[in-house]
This record gives structure tokens, sequence and C-alpha cells, in this order.
């Protein structure tokens, strides 16, 4: 089993002066514990589920940028990206120029988005629910299109694009990875079976029926469940209840139900030091999965 580290507050890292240099440190201890990934929320404002609203929270992309500079192994991505944030030509640019100076280390990691007071707030498209999903299944089939060889237009309902060309191409190949997070067991999971290379679901007791779903979607449409990778998040507290025995515990169900990436918030990420409990701990136990 591989583990990520998803970063969600930045709240803990001090002054907006202080705020680079510790974000390196982050990056730099969990690529050297063994953290497989490093993904960081999609968000301009906190989140209710995480702290206040008028806490820091930093550019997802510029974020990942600045960290590829000092990372060399670790894969980067949003958890996940809202899709109507931004143009579909623009997000496969901005996830293609990451791949390219990361050496082949972006995913794309996107989702419908729900954050309507956020996004009217700032000024940023947000449709109502089917519009959405419509959206985001535009984005996947123009992204898609412009990491392929066919750099013609592309027209849909919300898009219109005359030249879906990008250069240079994705360092990744045949192209950086896509993964598609959202607790929707119909219509979430039908996209991931459809276009994703992984899924992403809130690890809690509904993780068991999710793999259930995603499976009876693949058969509709005849791929393999096998291909997709399944991924769960889930919050890393080694100074929570139980310690590192009860997140070792939680690893270990994910794994049997088949999950073989989890991603994990660490609360109150000041400093590395549960970085390194993790890797000295977790991240070498569940390596062995």
């Amino acid at each position: 089993m591989k583990l990520a580290l998803h970063l969600n507050d930045y709240s803990h890292l001090g002054s907006p002066a202080e705020m680079g240099p510790s974000l390196v440190r982050i990056a730099k201890t969990a690529e050297e514990v063994g953290f497989a990934r490093l993904s960081v929320t999609d968000h301009l404002w906190q989140i209710s589920l995480v702290g206040e609203e008028d806490e820091p929270m930093l550019e997802a992309y510029t974020v990942l940028a600045f960290l590829a500079g000092s990372t060399s192994k670790i894969e980067l991505q949003t958890l996940v990206t809202a899709a109507t944030y931004r143009a579909p030509g623009l997000l496969a640019k901005i996830v293609t120029t990451l791949d390219v100076l990361s050496g082949g280390r972006a995913w794309l990691g996107i989702g419908t988005g729900w954050n309507e007071q956020e996004a009217t707030g700032l000024g940023l498209p947000f449709d109502h629910h089917d519009g959405r999903f419509r959206r985001l299944e535009e984005t996947l089939k123009i992204v898609l299109q412009m990491w392929s060889d066919n750099d013609g237009e592309y027209v849909t309902e919300n898009y219109q694009l005359g030249q879906t060309m990008s250069i240079p191409a994705p360092v990744s190949r045949p192209r950086p990875r896509i993964l598609l997070g959202g607790g929707g067991e119909l219509r979430t999971l039908k996209l991931v079976a459809k276009y994703a290379d992984a899924m992403n679901v809130w690890g809690g007791e509904e993780a068991r029926q999710k793999i259930t779903r995603l499976a009876e979607r693949c058969d509709e449409i005849g791929r393999n469940p096998d291909e997709i990778e399944k991924t769960a998040l889930i919050n890393f507290d080694v100074n929570g209840k139980g310690g590192v025995d009860a997140l070792l515990d939680d690893l270990r169900r994910l794994h049997d139900l088949g999950f073989t990436t989890v991603y994990g918030a660490v609360p109150d990420l000041g400093d590395v030091a549960p970085l390194e409990l993790l890797g000295s701990k977790v991240v070498t136990e569940t390596n062995s999965w």
C-alpha cells in the first residue's frame, strides 16, 4: 500500500513570509520518509470541515509548481480540482506544465466542485448539480484530446475550442494520470469507469460500498475494475486516540477492502515531527502490504 500526504490546512505554517520555507520542509520530509504522493486541496477559501473561512489558503497549482522545484520523486496533484474553476484548455496546459517541469510527476485530480459560496464570492463559474457534471465530463474529454495526437477543434455544450494544441507534450506516458474524486455512486463512479485511472473516496464505513459500486459501473461499460486504482482519504492523526496503532488498523481495513493508496491529512502540521513518526512507524509498515 502507498501513502500520500494531503495538505488542506496552511494555518500552522507561520506568517506569509514563512509559508514557503515551511512548505519546502514538509514536502522534502514527506519525500524522504517514503510518501509516494503529495496532494493539495484546490480551494481558495478554507472550508468549514477543516477550519474557518478566513484562515490562510494558497492557490493549488502555484503550490504544486513551487514544491516541484524542491522535490525529485514524490508525485504531485490536487485532491481535487473543481472542474468549473479553470477552463478545460487552460487546465490541461497547467497540468502539462507541471508534469514537464517536475519530470513526469503530475496527476490531474478532478471533480465537480461543490463550494458555491467560494465560487460566487470570487466570481468563478458555478453551475447547478447537473450542469457541473456535464462540465466535468466535457473537461475530461477535452483534456484527453489535448493529451493525444489530435489537435483539432473540440466543441461541446459549454466549451468551444478551435484548436486543442498543447506543446510541449507531457513527460508522463502516455499522459498524466487522472484521478476522479467524489462520493456519488452513480454519476461520479460512472465517469470514473469511463475516463479515470484512479478514484478517490472518503475512507469511512461507506468505502466498502464504493468498491462494489465501481465494479458495477465498470461492468456496465465492459471495463476491468482492476485497471482503476482505488484510493481513499482519511486523517493521519498519530497523536489522536489510539495513536499509530489505531491508524495502522484503519489502513489495514482499507487495504483489505481493496484500496491500494491512502491519502491522509496530518492535523496541526506545523513541523515535520509527525511526518518523521509516520515515516518510521507507518510508511515502512504499509509498504510491505
